[in-house]
């Protein structure tokens, strides 16, 4: 097991009470009716630093939405990855950007640990050697949470878990959180949540009994919910089409929206207005060339995913020529499958544009795996055939 470079992040304000998730889906039954939010950029810092979560499910929910999808600030985190490939130098890039991320969601990382394997241990995600090991510094450092940097089956989060005795989060989870927190518009919430669902409907069963310890941050501690009660195969096939239901909702409300957004790119090639898609990773600067070249006013914040609804600017170059620029969300290694078929109709963005602006961050210290991810997510797209 092999330590990363310590981190010292700033501590955050505590969160606010939860949210009541039957009032929050309440809020959403008018969406169909709805015509979407234009996104003009104009966001406020203030209010992102204050943050909040997407509606979940009804309470018959609430554990399992708590489980993965509530905040994670203040959670004081030990991150743990597996190296299977490349230098070391690329093992410690891959554990900075996963600090990076918890960091963004609100977390307090107090180390980092890697470890070389040919490949994750299927039961527990490291070596179980290894597991021993990472439980001592968990203990020594007084950390609520363990984020693997990886996507784990829920039998090997439940191994760790009940080995480490701290609640255990992986990459996915947490990158879902962070697109939670800041996405704006109906549209980029719903997306959002749809990836969420996806992502829970998955893990309904290999969660079983462990919901509670991990609602509750340490194993042992109070609270009741499906873990507590002991879910069988009803109560397990109840939540999945309660799922299921709130799944199509959510699809027919991103196929209104998406009319909408097919209905002005139309419009845009019916007068030939020639467009142009910034897109690039994460926190590259896309948002700040955006906003030099038109003076969108979009959020400008140096973090991971700062921005996630697009926005489209018409502008015109030095001799008069109009055309249209728009900034895409961030691209980052191994992006979600759930998110990118999620934001499948704002990705089009790009692979329907006339020209692809590819921002890179020339200072970050691995510029060719930054390209190398976000080609990757182009191809996924159908936008790695555009100039």
């Amino acid at each position: 097991m092999t330590h990363a470079h310590d981190f010292e992040p700033d501590r955050v304000t505590p969160v606010d009470e939860p949210i009541d998730l039957d009032d929050a889906l309440l809020e959403t039954e008018d969406w169909e009716q709805d015509d979407p939010e234009d996104t003009t950029g104009d966001y406020d810092l203030a209010e992102r630093h204050a943050l909040r979560r997407v509606a979940g499910l009804s309470t018959e929910l609430e554990d399992i939405t708590e489980v993965e999808y509530r905040r994670l600030r203040l959670e004081r985190v030990v991150l743990v990855g597996v190296w299977t490939e490349g230098s070391v130098e690329d093992a410690e890039n891959s554990m900075a950007e996963l600090a990076l991320l918890a960091e963004t969601a609100g977390s307090q990382v107090l180390d980092a640990l890697y470890q070389r394997r040919q490949k994750p241990d299927p039961a527990t995600y490291v070596g179980r050697g290894k597991v021993d090991g990472l439980r001592e510094v968990v203990q020594a450092s007084g950390a609520d949470t363990v984020i693997c940097d990886g996507e784990l089956a829920p039998s090997q989060l439940r191994n760790l878990e009940d080995r480490v005795k701290v609640k255990v989060v992986d990459r996915t989870a947490l990158i879902l959180d962070i697109f939670a927190q800041h996405a704006k518009s109906k549209e980029g919430q719903a997306q959002v949540e749809l990836a969420q669902l996806n992502y829970m409907k998955q893990r309904l069963r290999g969660w079983g009994g462990n919901l509670s310890r991990q609602a509750g941050g340490r194993v042992g501690s109070q609270g009741g919910g499906i873990g507590g009660r002991g879910p069988g195969e009803t109560k397990i096939e109840t939540d999945r089409r309660r799922i299921n239901t709130k799944i199509a909702k959510l699809r027919r409300d991103l196929a209104h929206m998406r009319t909408t957004r097919d209905t002005k790119r139309a419009e845009r090639r019916r007068n030939q207005v020639p467009s142009v898609a910034i897109a690039g990773y994460t926190n590259a600067g896309k948002s700040s060339l955006l906003n030099r070249l038109t003076d969108a006013g979009v959020l400008v914040e140096d973090a991971l995913f700062a921005t996630l609804d697009p926005t489209t600017r018409r502008t015109q170059t030095a001799d008069g020529r109009v055309y249209t620029m728009s900034d895409t969300v961030g691209f980052v290694r191994h992006l979600p499958h759930q998110l990118v078929e999620a934001f499948r109709s704002t990705l089009e963005e790009v692979a329907d544009s006339d020209l692809v602006l590819h921002v890179v961050d020339g200072s970050h210290v691995d510029p060719e795996g930054q390209l190398a991810a976000v080609r990757e997510v182009f191809a996924e797209i159908g936008a790695d055939k555009v100039p």
